[in-house]
Formats: structure tokens, C-alpha cells, sequence
């Protein structure tokens, strides 16, 4: 098997959960080349973890001529530089959660690397849960076809200050992006339609602190087999009351089939109802999350595969919650017709 050597941008929050046990457990398919972190002490603490350097440029280390690949775990202050960084030297590109990948199309980047053929993978963790990959069975198996989905995610409010509000409002973003992401992974085909409507949050009144989208997959009116799907985020529990966040909880998404109702709980969660009654699936000693990403990037970048379908969910993604804010605007559905 061919051991991919990659280089690690940026570390996130993520890091010690999710990427760094990963990369450790898939060490016969991957070798760290280098870590480059804006804080040089992080960088060196990470590289020793992994038998690895540490460099003072990002850009220095993804043009190393033994980088086959780039993990890119967060922006920082370079933001989307390093994408274009990976374009120039021909090197393949996961980018994690906490990338903020809403201006790639704007920026020329989505062009940028259909253009270089590199393989692009976006960190779109939810597709990859045990949960998830196991509910798209019991869909072909046995619960059927969607009907109805609620999707909701809640985020703590970090202050009132406006820069902290800026940034909740990224945070809101890139959270509906990914959720619009994985309601059309479950459903298997794209909409038609959405609808939006926020709540405006205070002090600025620019941002948002709950916003539900509405995702037609048909028209709910005139036909039976239509999908709806409703997609919400709110960020109005200060963080300070940690006990209220974390009390009663939603289920990360509840989905009515034609055979059947299930409950979703990420990463491994699964609880089912059909005829027969109750079913409830821990799926704890499936891989985890992070594993499961690294193992499909390994494979597009070991096969020179374009991932040319992921660059082109990721910017559908990026266009539906485009045409949401238009929505919000406009206090009308909005038509995704091309």
C-alpha cells in the first residue's frame, strides 16, 4: 500500500480528537512530512507527536518535494492562500471543518482546481459517521425512501461583543453549509427550492442568532413523493449557561422514511422505528470519523483521482446557502434551477 506523504496546515480544534489520533492509527497509509502552525511552539509539540518537522512557512512546506498531499485543518490569518498554494504545486487538498471554503468560488479557487486536476476533498464530517453510513443502509433496506427530515444545530453564544458576533456568524454559516450537505447525502438528489428566514441577534443587527432554511426536493403541494427537509441553527444560549446547552438536547437529525421513522445522535447513535417496534444501534467499534475521511482522501490521491464530484457538492453546497440569504432578503422561495 503507498504510504502518502502529506503536509499538515494549521491544527484547529479538532486536532487532538480527531486528525491527530487518525493520522497515528493509519500510519501504513500516511506519513506526516511536516507541521506548519502560526504559533511555532504548537507547530513543534505537533511534529514531535509525529516524528515529523515543523516549518516556519506553509508555503515552503507544500512545495517540499517529498509532500505528496496537503492537510489543511484550518485558515487562520492565511485563510484560502494555501489552496491556491496546492494548485501551484500540483498537490492534492483535504480541507477540515474549521476552513472556511464559502468564497472559493468567488475567489476563482473552485476554477483553480478543476483546472489542476489535483484531488479535493472537503471535511464534511457528517457523511463520514457511523450513524449516517448505516441510516443509508436501513433507507435501501429497510425504512425506504425519506419523506420528512429535521435537521437543528445549536451553538453556544460566545459574547456580546460585535467581534465575537462576526464570528459566530461564520461559525452559523459554515454549520448550515455542512448541514445542507448532509441532508442532500441522505435524501440522494438535489433540490429544487429553499426558503429562509432568520432571527436577527443583538448588538449587531447584521447577524443572526437562529435561522431556518427550508430544502424542497419537489413541490410539498402538488407532489406526494416530494422531500422536504428542515434545516435550522441557532447560537442564543450564552455559553456561560453551559447547563442550558447541553440540556435536552435535539436529535442531530430526525428523518421520516416511507417504512419507517429514525434518530440520529452523531458520530455513532442510531435509534429506528419500523412495524416491528424499536431499534437502537451503538455503532461505537465502527471507525471513527476521522479515519474514515483520511482512508477516501488516501484513496482519491493514491488513485490520481480528480474527486471532481466532491469539488462540485461542496460549491452546490456553497450555492444553496447562497441563494438562502437571497431568500431571507427577498422573504420568497427561491428557485435552485440552474
Amino acid at each position: 500500500m503507498q504510504k502518502l506523504k502529506v503536509a499538515v496546515i494549521g491544527l484547529g480544534s479538532d486536532w487532538q480528537q480527531r486528525y491527530l489520533p487518525a493520522l497515528r492509527s493509519l500510519r501504513d497509509r500516511f506519513m506526516v512530512v511536516g507541521v506548519y502552525h502560526s504559533v511555532s511552539a504548537l507547530a513543534e509539540t505537533a511534529s514531535r507527536e509525529l516524528d515529523s518537522s515543523s516549518f516556519d512557512s506553509f508555503r515552503t512546506l507544500i512545495s517540499h518535494s517529498a509532500v505528496d498531499a496537503v492537510l489543511l485543518l484550518e485558515d487562520d490569518w492565511y485563510h484560502l492562500k494555501p489552496l491556491w498554494a496546492a494548485c501551484e504545486f500540483q498537490k492534492g487538498v483535504f480541507c477540515g471543518s474549521e476552513v472556511d471554503i464559502q468564497s472559493i468560488n468567488s475567489q476563482g479557487l473552485q476554477a483553480a482546481i478543476a483546472d489542476s486536476g489535483i484531488p479535493f476533498m472537503s471535511g464534511f464530517s457528517r457523511r463520514y459517521a457511523p450513524a449516517t453510513l448505516r441510516f443509508k443502509e436501513l433507507i435501501a433496506t429497510r425504512l425506504g425512501r425519506p419523506r420528512l427530515l429535521f435537521c437543528h444545530r445549536r451553538l453556544p453564544s460566545e459574547s456580546n461583543d460585535i467581534a465575537n458576533s462576526n464570528s459566530l456568524e461564520r461559525d452559523s454559516s459554515r454549520e448550515l453549509l455542512e448541514l445542507i450537505d448532509w441532508c442532500k447525502y441522505i435524501v440522494g438528489e438535489e433540490p429544487d427550492w429553499i426558503q429562509a428566514i432568520r432571527h436577527l441577534s443583538r448588538p449587531s443587527p447584521k447577524n443572526a442568532d437562529y435561522q431556518i432554511l427550508s430544502l424542497g426536493f419537489g413541490d410539498p403541494e402538488s407532489n406526494p413523493n416530494a422531500i422536504l427537509a428542515q434545516i435550522s441553527c441557532g447560537a442564543y444560549i450564552p455559553s456561560v449557561w453551559a447547563e442550558a446547552i447541553a440540556f435536552r438536547p435535539p436529535a442531530a437529525v430526525q428523518v421520516c422514511c416511507e417504512r419507517g421513522l429514525a434518530f440520529i445522535d452523531l458520530p455513532s447513535t442510531l435509534v429506528w422505528f419500523d412495524d416491528a417496534g424499536r431499534h437502537q444501534e451503538t455503532l461505537d467499534t465502527e471507525l471513527p470519523i476521522g479515519q474514515q475521511m483520511l482512508i477516501q482522501f488516501h484513496r482519491a490521491v493514491a488513485s490520481k483521482s480528480s474527486l471532481v464530484s466532491d469539488l462540485q457538492e461542496t460549491n452546490e453546497a456553497i450555492r444553496i446557502l447562497e441563494n438562502a440569504k437571497r431568500s431571507t432578503l427577498t422573504h420568497q422561495r427561491v428557485s435552485l434551477a440552474e
